[in-house]
C-alpha cells in the first residue's frame, strides 16, 4: 500500500486488513515513522516518539497474526498516547519543565485496555503545561503548529493528538478534556473528536478539577472513536469516579441517525461572542439536521447558560492553584499564563469556592432538566478558527493574562454536568481553515452522540478533507 493510503485509513478498515493479511502491522509502523520522521519538523505533535517499541510491537502483531492467534479488535492498529496520561515504558511530562523525565511505574487503564485490545502505541503527544491551556504551545515542547496552516493554534490541551490526526500519523489517538481539550484541538484541526459522559472511561491518576477531566477518541471518522470507546470504557478499581457499567458496543448503533429526535440549536448560548465564519459554517450544518436528517430542530437560548462564564472563571483558576507551589523554584520555566491564572485562584478562600460549589451543582441539576425537553444540542464548538499559535487569544479579541475561555464559552459547561459532547467538522472559513459542530447529549447517552455524528458524517462527508502538508 501507498503512504497516504496507510496515513489516512480508519482504523476499522485497518483492523479488517491486518486480519486479512492484506496488509502488515509492520508495514504500516514502518511507514508511518516514515511520513512522522519527515512531516514531524514542521508539526511538531510528539513529545517522545517510540520507534523502537512500536517496531517490536508490530512485529510481534505481526507474528501472532501469522500463527492464527486470537486477535483483539485493535490488533496491529497504531495509535498515540496523550502526555498526560501515565506510561510505564514512556515519559508522561506534561508539557512542563518541572515532570522532564518523569517516568510512572503503571500505565493509565485506557493504554492498558488498547494495547490489550492490540493496539502498537507510536509515542506521546504534546500537550499545554498540565493542560492548562487551549493553546498548542508549551515550555517543553514549544509550538505544536496546526498541520492546515503552519504558525497557528492546533488546539489544546490535546494538541499533539490533533494535529497528528489532522496529519496522518495513525488512525487512532488518545485526548483528555477539562474544558474543552479534546473538541478544541478537533475543532481547530479538522477532525472528530468525543467527550464521553463522565466516568465512561477510567482517568488514573483521578484529576483534582473536581470531576471534570474526561478522557475519550480523537479520530478521522466517527466509526474509529465508536471502537476506541468501546475498548477503553468500563470500570476501573484505580479510578473511583468510572462508571460501574459494562463497555457497550458503540459501532452497532451509528446508523441509528436523528430522524424524529428534539434538536436545540443555540447559536450563541446567548452571550458568547462568535467570529462570523465560524457562525455562518455551524449554522448551515444545523440546517442538515433539519433539512436532510428529519431531526426537529429548535432554535434556544438555553436558561442555565448565562451562569457558565461566572462559574468558570472561579474554578478554573482555583483548581489550577494547586501549581502555586511550583513557582518558587520554576516560575521562569513555565507558562507565564499558567503562572498568572494559579496565583489568581490563589486568592480564593474555601469560604468562596464552598459556595461557587453550591452555585455549580445548582447549575449541573439545570442543564440535566433542560435536557429532559431535547435529545441534542447543537452549538459551535469554539468561537474562532484557528489563529497564532504564539497567542492565548486572537489578535482582535480583548487580551487578558489568561482568560483563554472567553473564546471558548460553549466547551465547559458539558464538563461540569458530565454530558457527552463530539465536535464533528462541519466545513472551513473562507481562509480555507477547519470548523467543528458541537453535538450534546444527555448524560450516559454516548451512542446518541455518536449516531448523530454519524448521520452528519454521511451526509457531509469529511474525512477526505486532507491539509496541504
Amino acid at each position: 500500500m501507498s503512504e497516504a493510503e496507510i496515513a489516512y485509513m480508519p482504523a476499522t478498515e485497518m483492523a479488517a486488513a491486518i486480519r486479512a493479511k492484506r496488509v502488515s502491522p509492520v508495514e504500516i509502523v514502518a511507514t508511518l515513522l516514515a511520513r512522522i520522521e519527515r512531516l514531524e519538523p514542521s508539526i511538531n505533535a510528539f513529545v517522545h516518539l517510540d520507534p523502537g517499541g512500536a517496531i517490536a510491537a508490530a512485529e510481534r502483531a505481526e507474528q501472532a497474526v501469522m500463527r492464527g492467534d486470537p486477535l483483539g479488535p485493535l490488533h496491529g492498529v497504531p495509535i498515540t498516547i496523550k502526555d498526560l496520561f501515565w506510561t510505564r515504558d514512556m515519559p508522561t511530562q506534561y508539557g512542563s519543565e518541572t515532570m522532564r523525565g518523569f517516568r510512572p511505574s503503571i500505565d493509565t487503564p485506557s493504554v492498558t485496555r488498547a494495547r490489550n485490545a492490540g493496539a502498537v502505541s507510536l509515542g506521546k503527544t504534546t500537550v499545554s503545561e498540565f493542560g492548562w491551556t487551549g493553546v498548542s504551545r508549551s515550555p517543553l515542547t514549544g509550538i505544536t503548529h496546526n498541520p492546515w496552516r503552519h504558525g497557528l493554534n492546533a488546539g489544546a490541551s490535546s494538541a499533539g493528538a490533533g494535529a497528528a490526526a489532522a496529519a496522518g500519523f495513525g488512525p487512532l489517538h488518545q485526548g483528555s478534556d477539562g474544558a474543552g481539550s479534546i473538541r478544541m484541538p478537533s475543532h481547530f484541526c479538522g477532525v472528530f473528536g468525543l467527550k464521553p459522559t463522565y466516568g465512561r472511561v477510567p482517568y488514573h491518576p483521578v484529576g483534582a478539577g473536581d470531576y471534570t477531566s474526561h478522557l475519550g477518541p480523537m479520530t478521522r471518522t466517527v466509526a474509529d472513536a465508536a471502537l476506541l470507546l468501546d475498548v477503553m470504557s468500563g470500570p476501573s478499581p484505580l479510578d473511583h469516579t468510572t462508571l460501574d457499567v459494562p463497555a457497550g458496543s458503540f459501532g452497532e448503533e451509528l446508523e441509528a441517525g436523528v430522524r424524529g429526535r428534539r434538536v436545540a440549536f443555540s447559536p450563541d448560548l446567548g452571550f458568547a461572542r462568535v467570529d462570523p465564519a465560524v457562525a455562518d459554517s455551524v449554522a448551515r450544518a444545523a440546517r442538515v439536521f433539519a433539512d436532510d436528517l428529519g431531526a426537529e430542530v429548535e432554535t434556544v437560548t438555553p436558561p442555565w447558560a448565562s451562569d457558565g462564564p461566572e462559574l468558570a472563571r472561579l474554578f478554573w483558576p482555583a483548581h489550577l492553584s494547586r501549581h502555586v507551589v511550583r513557582l518558587r523554584e520554576w516560575e521562569t520555566r513555565m507558562d507565564p499564563g499558567l503562572v498568572a491564572c494559579a496565583r489568581d485562584g490563589a486568592r480564593t478562600t474555601m469560604i468562596e469556592y464552598q459556595l461557587a460549589r453550591e452555585r455549580k451543582y445548582a447549575y449541573v441539576a439545570a442543564i440535566h432538566a433542560w435536557f429532559e425537553d431535547y435529545d441534542l444540542l447543537l452549538t459551535p464548538a469554539a468561537s474562532v478558527a484557528a489563529f497564532d499559535a504564539a497567542l492565548l487569544m486572537p489578535a482582535d479579541w480583548p487580551q487578558h493574562a489568561w482568560d483563554w475561555l472567553s473564546w471558548a464559552e460553549f466547551l465547559y459547561p458539558f464538563n461540569m454536568c458530565g454530558n457527552p459532547a463530539a465536535s464533528v467538522p462541519c466545513g472551513f472559513t473562507p481562509d480555507g481553515l477547519p470548523v467543528g459542530l458541537q453535538i450534546v447529549g444527555r448524560r450516559f447517552d454516548d451512542a446518541g452522540v455518536l449516531a448523530a455524528s454519524a448521520a452528519f458524517e454521511r451526509a457531509r462527508p469529511w474525512a477526505n478533507a486532507k491539509p496541504s502538508l
